[in-house]
Parts: C-alpha cells; structure tokens; sequence
C-alpha cells in the first residue's frame, strides 16, 4: 500500500466528535457595540450597549461582556457570522451598516 493510500485509510479510522450543548446556565445580553483588540495569543471582544448611538462627540459605552477567543475559534466564529448574514441578507435584503445612509429623513419638510 502507498503511503498516499495508508494516510487516507488512516483519514477514514478518525473518530469523530458529537458536540452537546448545554444552554441551561447561558446569561442573554445585548449589545449594539462592539471592539476588537488582540494579542499573539488571543482575540478579545468587548460588547457592550450604546445608550446613544446617533449622538456626536464624547460618549462612554460600558463594556457589559468581554469574549476571549483563540485565533482558531475567532476564525470558526467569523465564518458562522458570514455564513448567517448571507443567508438573512438573501432573505431580507443588504444590512447597510453606515447609520447616517440608513436614516430617512421627512417628506415634504
């Protein structure tokens, strides 16, 4: 047997894992902010809620979550979220994410 031929005999031994989730101690938040930093190591994401997002100049958003990711898991996660938002923007239209291009303004003023 090639070596070729005994790696994917080998591909097809591997066992494979039945992920089970457990949402019985999960906290909901919500957020409408979000900032992403990063270390060699890690991805962080602090969330937290705009109490004012259409304001200008100074304001402050607590952050009320931080996820911390390694890159694998970030990268996992970036692909669902595309993945999901394709399939709500088939099915609903583009989210335009610029607020000012979203607002509409009164008829006839």
């Amino acid at each position: 047997m090639s070596e070729a031929q005994e790696e994917a005999k080998g591909g097809e031994n591997q066992q494979t894992q039945e992920v089970v989730v457990s949402d019985a101690q999960a906290n909901a938040g919500y957020a409408n902010f979000c900032r992403v930093s990063s270390t060699p190591e890690e991805l962080i994401l602090d969330l937290g809620l705009n109490p004012t997002p259409y304001a200008t100049g100074k304001v402050e958003v607590k952050v009320t979550h931080r996820i911390i990711l390694n890159h694998y898991t970030a990268k996992r996660l970036w692909h669902a979220l595309s993945m999901a938002l394709q399939r709500h923007e088939q099915a609903f239209g583009v989210l335009e994410t610029d607020v000012r291009k979203r607002v509409r303004l009164p008829q006839g003023g």
